[in-house]
């Protein structure tokens, strides 16, 4: 079994910044790309960064130019830096991964999600 476990939410300032990590554990064979979604109170789940294992990243309009996701040599840990946080980034963020696990001693492809980490942003 693969689990997504997220960390680096928390309470910061308009102007801010915060990290956010996510790590995959558990049997997992290859990661095809990793990426961070939010989801505000009201509001549907939307695409924040994404990144691939060949590492090409792509960031909502919103993100652009203030969050930075990138991912470690192992290719198991996605990362993203957020900077200039504004108050509409409140939001619960989750980390999501397309991946190859092994189960029963095969691969299978799948999509996980973690369990979100919350950001509020005060003004």
């Amino acid at each position: 079994q693969v689990q997504l476990v997220e960390s680096g939410g928390g309470l910061v300032q308009a102007g801010g910044s915060l990290r956010l990590s996510c790590a995959a554990s558990g049997s997992v064979f290859s990661v095809d790309a990793m990426g961070w979604y939010r989801q505000a109170p009201g509001k549907q789940r939307e695409m924040v960064a994404t990144i691939t294992g060949g590492g090409n990243s792509n960031y909502a309009d919103s993100a652009k130019g203030r969050f930075t996701i990138s991912m470690d040599n192992a290719k198991t840990t996605v990362y993203l830096q957020m900077n200039n946080l504004r108050p509409e980034d409140t939001a619960v963020y989750y980390c999501h991964a397309e991946l190859i696990m092994i189960v029963a001693g095969k691969r299978v492809l799948d999509d996980i999600w973690g369990q979100g980490t919350q950001v509020t942003v005060s003004s």
